[in-house]
């Protein structure tokens, strides 16, 4: 055999391309996300049972749907600041434990105090430990190109959870009542904590490879290190300093409002005072979490391509439309316009997410995971004063109509607030890497 032969036979063939296991990360963050969201959609299927059963007003059971809202929102700076600290599989792990008691818990409730200690409190903490800033930290660590497709996806897998349970959870409630659906949802929170144990990992070093789409040469950014409390606290005192962290935070606020707050929590109990059945609501509402998929992602592939702001104004002014025509829709039946709404909203639920990711970390560097588990927390605080604003509406006049219009007002606030953000140099973190857009 000459020389050039026994070169050619042993020079090795090109590795076949493997799956870049930030991929896997993603694929079981989304599953996670989603078993996380499904007690998220049980309030809205069990708050007539509750009333039936017991008695208690919709602004009682209103009231620990507040104070989830609330610690779902006020967590997730928090988290996010510990996931750097202590890792992501140890921080969700724990936050679906939580999730888990606290649905199992609630079984055993028999005054509203009860209901604020397990959906308010132990629910809360546990979901608000994940949240967007579960999603927004994976998109960070692992991926420096398609990250807002990637938060789109995994933004789209906490939201759909709370609607695809929808159909079950009211299903089960008819047929076997409201504890077997709430244990359900336990239980399917329980069964995601090994997959995250297993396929998890904190950041690309760990597995030592480079996050997906990192150029040459990358290296690692620093690690923050110290007391998580003082890194959330002291990144919201710098960022409170610039007037674009609050336009983020308004727009965001009203965000949870339209969404978690009013129709998540008060659709179902609206189309039944217009005589709907409440299967067929949790079918409508099962539905806009399908869209809402397909427009969440959507959305974070525009977000790579396009300017965040003007996408932003257009999802808000969309949806605030929405709203405006809603109290004209709801009847006993399910007429073409209602679907139309259904579809149409279901494709801007969440679509907001991606693009406010990317600004915080546009405009606030490596701040960014942290900006956002902030702003996030006012889109939670929007949330909850809505949902009880709107029991509140339902309790005093009988319907929820001024409660529709007056979201729908709000919406338009928040688009003028959106496209009147200001591109602007990052104070004091070193600017992120940005994939370059057009528009």
């Amino acid at each position: 055999m000459s020389t050039s032969s026994r070169d050619a036979v042993r020079t090795p063939t090109p590795p076949r391309r493997r799956l870049h296991p930030g991929w896997i990360v993603a694929a079981v963050a989304f599953v996670a996300l989603v078993a996380a969201a499904g007690f998220r959609a049980a309030p809205s299927a069990l708050m007539l049972p509750l009333e039936g059963e017991f008695g208690w007003s919709r602004t009682e059971i209103s009231s620990a749907v507040t104070v989830n809202l609330l610690l779902y929102g006020l967590t997730a700076p928090f988290a996010a600041a510990l996931m750097n600290r202590f890792g992501m599989r140890a921080i969700t792990t724990g936050a679906l434990v939580l999730v888990s008691a606290g649905a199992g818990l609630s079984v055993f409730a028999t005054a509203p105090w009860m209901l604020v200690a397990t959906w308010g409190v132990l629910i809360g903490l546990g979901t608000g430990s994940m949240a967007l800033v579960f999603a927004a930290t994976v998109a960070d660590r692992w991926f420096v190109e398609r990250r807002g497709l990637v938060v789109g996806v995994l933004t789209a897998g906490g939201a759909t959870g709370q609607l695809v349970f929808l159909p079950l959870i009211a299903a089960l409630v008819e047929t076997n009542g409201w504890r077997e659906a709430t244990l359900l949802v336990a239980a399917a929170a329980l069964a995601v904590v090994p997959l995250v144990l297993v396929f998890i990992r904190n950041r690309p070093e760990d597995l030592q490879v480079t996050p997906f789409g990192a150029p040459e040469g990358w290296t690692p950014p620093p690690r923050q290190t110290g007391n998580a409390a003082r890194i959330a606290l002291s990144t919201l005192a710098r960022a409170s300093r610039r007037p674009t962290f609050w336009a983020l935070a308004a727009g965001f606020a009203i965000c949870g409002a339209t969404t978690n707050g009013l129709v998540g929590t008060h659709f179902i109990p609206s189309a039944h005072d217009h005589g709907m059945a409440e299967t067929t609501a949790a079918g409508l509402l099962a539905v806009v979490g399908i869209f809402d998929v397909v427009g969440t992602i959507a959305s974070g592939w525009l977000t790579d391509r396009y300017n965040p702001r003007v996408l932003l104004g257009i999802y808000y002014a969309g949806r605030g439309l929405g709203l405006l025509v809603l109290p004209f829709l709801l009847g006993a039946t399910v007429e073409p316009p209602m679907l139309v709404f259904v579809v149409v909203y279901g494709l801007d639920w969440v679509a907001t997410v991606p693009p406010t990711v990317a600004l915080c970390r546009e405009l606030f560097g490596m701040d960014g995971p942290v900006v956002f588990g902030w702003v996030f927390a006012s889109h939670q605080f929007g949330a909850a004063l809505a949902a009880s604003v709107a029991g509140f509406v339902r309790d005093a006049t009988g319907e929820y109509t001024l409660a529709w219009f007056g979201a729908a007002g709000l919406c338009v606030v928040a688009a003028v607030l959106s496209l009147a953000i200001r591109r602007a140099p990052t104070s004091t973190t070193p600017p992120a890497v940005v994939a370059p857009r057009r528009g």
